[in-house]
């Protein structure tokens, strides 16, 4: 991921005028259909039994996730195509957002999962 939101943008500029702003103590992951730099990812599901998944990252440069980690539907939730950070398990603010390496169809009822190391936030 390299798509940093608005908000991150402005997270960093503060940090680094030494202004010393609430940076985020966890990550969440979440999936939808969308994403801008203005709102992060867009398009989570609703009503399906899903959540975002608390994520833990390792690395120096660019980080990837320590460990998989999955999304659970209790029933369809179409076709979702990005992947998001936010600072919380809900609501919160957008970190970072990119496309999935390829879309995924939630047809009924299953889990969709990100091995180790597959989600990568690259300093570029």
């Amino acid at each position: 991921m390299t798509d940093l939101t608005d908000h991150a943008k402005n997270l960093l500029a503060r940090a680094l005028c030494g202004r010393l702003p609430s940076l985020p103590t966890a990550a969440w992951a979440a999936i939808g259909t969308g994403g801008a730099d203005s709102t992060g990812l867009t398009g989570e599901p609703a009503g399906t039994g899903y959540a975002r998944q608390r994520v833990t990252f390792t690395g120096t440069g660019t980080q990837r996730n320590a460990a998989a980690f999955s999304f659970t539907f209790t029933t369809a939730a179409g076709t979702l195509s990005h992947i998001g950070l936010f600072d919380a398990a809900t609501g919160g603010n957008p970190l970072t957002w990119s496309l999935l390496s390829s879309p995924v169809t939630v047809a009924g009822p299953g889990t969709v999962t990100i091995a180790t190391n597959v989600l990568t936030v690259t300093p570029e």
